[in-house]
């Protein structure tokens, strides 16, 4: 139990300044906990494995510890974002020769969506992309809606999901790997027709 009352910040931005000048580590545990179901489903979502995202986003965190403590950030969520981006794409480029990572994962990832759909996505607020999710979900191919939102949405294993579907375990991981992609497509599309429209 608290002996004195704990002090609140009124936002991210606070927490983050509080935590560069005195340095209280306690700090970036607040930081930590309120966003680590986001930086989680990131991890999951590049590395398609949990306990891999579970060890990626204790990296992050300890990330947040050094690098909050060396540079004063403005706007923290679009800093994590980077942040969480940047860290999963590197460890898929060193561990691209590993079975968990395919070669046309790791295209999908480098190559095939482009500089200019990444941009747009990383743009977005985490409130305005749920909405764009519930969006453009509907729209992909049933066998890959279905896999995405059992994969990510619900955290079923490819085995729970193909007792469930009944597609097979290569299958999933095909719908899953494609979904991704023509997801990340119409959200980048969608984002752009919104934008030019304002």
């Amino acid at each position: 139990m608290w002996l004195f009352k704990k002090k609140s910040y009124s936002n991210d931005e606070d927490l983050t300044r509080e935590y560069f000048i005195s340095g209280e580590k306690a700090l970036v545990g607040d930081l930590f906990e309120k966003h680590v179901k986001t930086v989680y489903g990131v991890c999951l979502f590049y590395f398609g494995d949990k306990e891999i995202a579970k060890d990626a986003v204790m990296q992050i965190f300890e990330k947040m510890i050094t690098e909050l403590k060396k540079t004063e950030v403005k706007y923290f969520k679009g800093w994590l974002s980077f942040v969480v981006r940047n860290h999963c794409i590197s460890e898929l480029r060193k561990q691209k020769n590993k079975h968990f990572v395919s070669e046309s994962y790791l295209d999908f990832e480098m190559k095939e969506t482009s500089l200019e759909a990444e941009t747009l996505i990383e743009q977005v607020k985490e409130d305005e992309m749920l909405e764009y999710m519930n969006i453009c979900l509907p729209s992909l191919k049933e066998s890959q809606r279905v896999c995405l939102e059992l994969f990510y949405l619900k955290g079923m294993s490819y085995q729970q999901i193909s007792e469930q579907t009944k597609y097979s375990v290569n299958e999933i991981k095909s719908h899953i790997q494609n979904g991704k992609r023509n997801l990340k497509l119409m959200l980048a599309e969608k984002i752009k027709t919104e934008k030019d429209a304002a």
